[in-house]
């Protein structure tokens, strides 16, 4: 790939939405698939931490 190449996809990656940059994360990680023990865990945080950092979220557990 050329760095020209390289730049654009970049770009393009920081114009996401913060929880596309997320999936789109997950998805290199998980096809770089080089899996150890605790990856995969890794990885469904990324998809996960979406959900996990609303403040809706916070709310629902604030009793505890």
């Amino acid at each position: 790939m050329a760095v020209h190449d390289l730049k654009e996809l970049q770009r393009q990656a920081d114009a996401l939405k913060p929880e596309e940059q997320i999936q789109l994360a997950a998805y290199l990680l998980a096809k770089a698939r080089k899996v150890r023990a605790g990856e995969e865990a890794l990885l469904s945080e990324l998809v996960l931490a979406k959900d996990w950092l609303r403040p809706e979220e916070d709310q629902a557990w604030a009793n505890l």
